[in-house]
């Protein structure tokens, strides 16, 4: 998984010309905050899930598309904290069980296909490169169990 990881994070800035050097974080705002709007944690849930994002403090402005105090939302399932790079710009990959969705278009809500059982779901917003935001503006993490 971390060389999946690794391969795509390159692969990402490669697609925005950035060097590992040039992977500045941008700063956020003070108070600013990404949440879920629904599910709500503990839920269950059946496919397709309606995942719906708030944000406070700052705006929605899709990637590639700079403007202060902005970013896009990613979706991360079954990722733990550990594993975020938050120095880089976030790997886009999708497995049956482990997922990094972004919305780079400035989309507020999707529905996603989860695998029947339990997963842990959060959100993290990213700057128009798709590197977190320093300090990083994620939610809490939620558990939702799909019937």
């Amino acid at each position: 998984m971390r060389m999946l990881t690794t391969i795509a994070a390159a692969a990402a800035m490669t697609a925005f010309g950035l060097s590992a050097a040039q992977a500045d974080r941008t700063s956020a705002p003070e108070g600013a905050s990404v949440y879920f709007i629904a599910p709500a944690n503990g839920d269950t849930v059946s496919n397709p899930v309606s995942v719906k994002f708030g944000l406070s403090g700052m705006g929605v402005a899709p990637a590639g598309v700079e403007n202060e105090n902005t970013g896009h939302h990613h979706l991360l399932v079954n990722v733990p904290e550990s594993e975020i790079d938050f120095d880089n710009p976030l790997p886009a990959y999708q497995e049956a069980s482990e997922a990094v969705i972004h919305f780079g278009g400035g989309q507020t809500e999707t529905t996603v296909e989860l695998p029947i059982g339990t997963h842990e779901l959060r959100l993290l917003v990213a700057d128009h490169n798709h590197v977190p935001h320093d300090p990083p503006v994620m939610s809490e993490t939620i558990t939702v169990i799909v019937k």
